[in-house]
């Protein structure tokens, strides 16, 4: 299992310039990490044009999105700036895609949040054959493309798909890479590697990405670490779509699913993530006490000795 930094801000949308991204990227490489994701937000910086100058700062580290959501872009929008990023970065891009939540979909941006696992599925059936060959003729309930593009130095672009219900886990399966995941536990990802590779076999498709996303703080202080998993995640436990991963794990809410701890601890968090199946993990560190700086620091120094896979 290989580690992708997280890099420009947090998950939660704290502001951060748009060039710190590409900075995190750099720093990022030199650390000697192979990957790393940038969280794209709908209050906060486009994350696309962000990783295209982060790609061209960069020479191999490896660059994802998750995820952009997919019902306020047309997929053949977001498949050329996609193939645009591709070309910028050299070949180093994942695009992850996601349906977002449906306060987000309907109530701020004034869309309807209809049937999101067909939605995806069609989604990416106008998407995948942009992002491979340029070109498209699809004809559906949610799109109607008869179109191309040419975006010279572009190169096939690796599409992964939040995906956490069983629905969303079929299409992600038989119609992606692979799935990008926020807040799943080992015991989710477990059963989500196994729903997964099922879909994909049944599809003809290669072994799938499993990207495991997860809030990681190094800590002394146990009590002080749920203190800040409380007051910085707890808005998690408000959304259905996670609500629904809880269930299914068996969890008691956010403070189940966020690794905490010394760094034993946490190392031994993370290898039951490799060991339930993820591929990769998407590591986003959170800060435990007084000193935010410092312990994002310590964090992600020992992340880094983790580098490249655990």
């Amino acid at each position: 299992m290989r580690i992708g930094m997280n890099v420009g801000g947090d998950v939660i949308g704290a502001p951060v310039a748009p060039i710190q991204i590409a900075a995190d990227a750099r720093a990022a490489q030199d650390a000697g990490f192979p990957a790393v994701w940038a969280t794209h937000v709908a209050r906060g910086t486009d994350t696309l044009p962000a990783m295209a100058v982060a790609g061209a700062q960069t020479r191999t580290v490896d660059l994802g999105i998750a995820v952009v959501p997919t019902y306020p872009r047309h997929p053949h929008a977001l498949a050329q700036a996609a193939a645009t990023v591709q070309s910028l970065c050299g070949g180093r891009f994942t695009l992850g895609i996601g349906v977002s939540h449906r306060p987000v979909i309907e109530a701020a941006l004034g869309l309807e949040y209809a049937s999101p696992a067909a939605h995806m599925r069609e989604y990416l059936q106008v998407l995948g054959p942009l992002l491979t060959t340029g070109e498209v003729s699809h004809h559906g309930r949610f799109y109607n493309v008869e179109a191309s593009f040419n975006v010279v130095g572009t190169s096939p672009v690796s599409v992964v798909v939040a995906a956490l219900g069983p629905k969303m886990i079929e299409v992600a399966g038989a119609y992606s890479d692979g799935t990008v995941t926020w807040m799943a536990g080992a015991r989710g990802i477990a059963d989500i590697a196994t729903a997964l590779s099922k879909a994909a076999a049944a599809a003809g498709r290669p072994a799938p990405r499993i990207i495991a996303g997860i809030p990681v703080a190094v800590c002394d202080d146990a009590p002080a670490g749920r203190e800040a998993v409380l007051s910085t995640f707890a808005r998690y436990d408000t959304l259905a779509n996670y609500q629904g991963q809880y269930e299914r794990e068996g969890s008691a809410g956010i403070v189940d699913q966020v690794v905490y701890g010394s760094e034993e601890v946490v190392l031994g968090r993370l290898r039951e993530f490799r060991d339930a199946g993820a591929t990769e993990l998407w590591p986003v560190p959170f800060s435990v006490g007084s000193d935010a700086a410092g312990s994002i620091a310590r964090t992600t120094a020992f992340l880094a000795t983790l580098t490249p896979e655990i």
